[in-house]
């Protein structure tokens, strides 16, 4: 003879509680984890403003936790915004909203001060692909809560290493002077002064190149990528 363990469940619950009181309870849960949620979104649409955060430091990862500087360098690198949360126009997914939902349980605290790391065009700047969500824990450190989207394309370093300062443009300005020199064939040197017109031809492609630089930036209102990492304002 086998037992029913569902069914034992049944008769043994329906002993003790009637299906109405059962349904009003999960109603309850329910009603209170949907309070829960909307009060994070308020937080998230609202741009909440905090330093720091009452982290259980027992809890924390140590794979989350950046400073500041990092974060920074990260930005100027791949050409980033690092700003409030309730700039970013895009949707924030469910599974960061249930992240922030674990974290405040464990930690037994309401998050604030949210802040997304991702590309400009996903952010509403004001005139003047892969957001990572994160908490302020305190002293310049933050605390990566979700990470979501597709990665970088691993060009997007490279696309954005002269927009990083004054030095890289310089640099990158020098580097494509001359590799543009030496694409030109020998032919087109003369024997006896072939280092002599390498030379100018390298000088020349340079303030070529600059001043198309220089000619962008200015006509599209752009700035260096150190200059705007944490700008909530619009370039051009």
């Amino acid at each position: 003879m086998k037992v029913d363990l569902k069914q034992q469940l049944l008769k043994h619950r329906n002993k003790h509680l009637t299906e109405a009181h059962i349904l009003n309870q999960v109603q309850a849960i329910l009603n209170q984890d949907a309070q829960h949620e909307a009060k994070i979104n308020k937080a998230l649409a609202n741009g909440t403003t905090g330093n720091n955060n009452q982290f259980n430091v027992d809890l924390l990862e140590t794979d989350r936790i950046f400073h500041i500087s990092h974060i920074q360098f990260i930005c100027i690198t791949y050409r980033l915004r690092f700003l409030n949360s309730n700039l970013f126009k895009a949707n924030i997914p469910q599974e960061a909203i249930n992240q922030i939902k674990q974290l405040e349980k464990a930690h037994k605290t309401t998050l604030s001060g949210f802040k997304i790391m991702a590309p400009s065009k996903l952010f509403k700047l004001e005139n003047y692909d892969d957001p990572l969500l994160f908490a302020p824990i305190g002293n310049g450190y933050y605390y990566l809560i979700h990470k979501w989207g597709n990665d970088l394309s691993v060009w997007r370093k490279w696309l954005m290493y002269p927009f990083r300062n004054l030095d890289t443009i310089i640099v990158s300005a020098v580097v494509a002077a001359i590799l543009i020199a030496l694409s030109f064939p020998e032919s087109y040197y003369h024997p006896k002064y072939k280092t002599t017109q390498f030379i100018f031809l390298c000088f020349f492609m340079f303030k070529t190149i600059g001043f198309c630089l220089i000619f962008f930036g200015v006509s599209k209102g752009k700035n260096f990528n150190s200059a705007i990492w944490n700008s909530g304002f619009r370039e051009g």
